[in-house]
C-alpha cells in the first residue's frame, strides 16, 4: 500500500533515456533500485540531484496525492488505463536540457500543445481520485509566492502547475547556484548528446507510488493506443 500515487511520464524502462536518468539521479523507479552516480569531475552529483532522487527520472502529469476516501488504487489503474487507451502518442520535435529558474531539466522543442492537452486531462478526468489538500499541504505550496493564477489551480487541484501554467520537465536537479548549474550543464551535455532526443515521442503515461521512506516506484505503465 502506498501512501500517495502520481501520474508521470516516464522514459520506456531499459531505453537509453531511462537508464540516463536513473543512473544521474541515483534512483531508478521502474526497479525500485539505488544507482552509482556518474562521475562528473567537480561535481557533487548526490548533492545535485538529492532533492528529485526520491520521484525517479521523470515529468509530472498529475502530481503526487492521497487517495480519497472511497477511494481505491485498482479503480485509479483502471480509469488511467482508460484514458491512456483514448489517447494518442505525442510526438515533440525534441527534448533539450535547459535551465528552469534555479535548476536543471529536459525540456520539449516544438508546439507542446497536444502534450498539455494530455495532461489536463489527466489532472481533471482522474481528480476523483484525489484527496483534499490540507491547510499544511496548501501552507507549503503557497510559500513559493504564487500568482494569484497559481493560487486558483492550487485550491482547485491541488496543484499551482496545471492547466494554463503547466510547463513539462523531465527535473535534473534541486535548485543550484548559478556557478554550480553551469557546471552541471556542461557536465551533462555530452552525456545527452548520446541519446536520440530528436524528434522524441511519448508512448505511455506511468502510475506511481510513494513507499513509506518517500520513494516513488512504478507500479503500472500504460501506452497511449488512441
Amino acid at each position: 500500500m502506498f501512501k500517495r500515487y502520481a501520474i508521470y511520464y516516464t522514459p520506456a524502462p531499459g531505453s537509453a533515456l531511462a537508464d540516463f536518468g536513473a543512473a544521474w539521479l541515483g534512483w531508478d523507479n521502474a526497479t525500485g533500485r539505488a544507482f552509482a552516480h556518474p562521475d562528473a569531475p567537480g561535481l557533487d552529483v548526490a548533492a545535485i540531484t538529492g532533492t528529485p532522487r526520491k520521484y525517479g527520472f521523470h515529468g509530472t502529469i498529475k502530481p503526487p496525492f492521497r487517495l480519497a476516501e472511497g477511494q481505491t488504487a485498482d479503480a485509479l489503474e483502471a480509469e488511467l488505463a482508460a484514458l491512456c487507451a483514448d489517447a494518442a502518442p505525442v510526438t515533440l520535435d525534441g527534448l533539450t536540457l535547459a535551465r528552469l529558474g534555479k535548476f536543471l531539466a529536459l525540456v520539449p522543442d516544438g508546439d507542446p500543445a497536444a502534450l498539455a492537452h494530455l495532461a489536463a486531462r489527466a489532472v481533471q478526468e482522474l481528480d476523483h481520485f484525489r484527496a483534499p489538500a490540507t491547510d499544511a499541504e496548501l501552507a507549503k505550496r503557497r510559500a513559493a509566492r504564487l500568482s494569484p493564477a497559481q493560487d486558483a489551480l492550487l485550491v482547485q487541484w491541488g496543484y499551482p502547475y496545471v492547466l494554463d501554467e503547466f510547463r513539462f520537465h523531465l527535473t535534473l536537479s534541486g535548485r543550484l547556484e548559478a556557478d554550480v548549474a553551469a557546471a552541471a550543464q556542461n557536465a551533462l551535455a555530452p552525456m545527452l548528446a548520446d541519446l536520440s532526443l530528436r524528434p522524441y515521442v511519448m508512448t505511455g503515461l506511468t502510475l506511481l507510488g510513494e513507499d513509506e521512506d518517500g520513494m516513488f516506484h512504478q507500479i503500472t505503465r500504460y501506452a497511449l493506443t488512441g
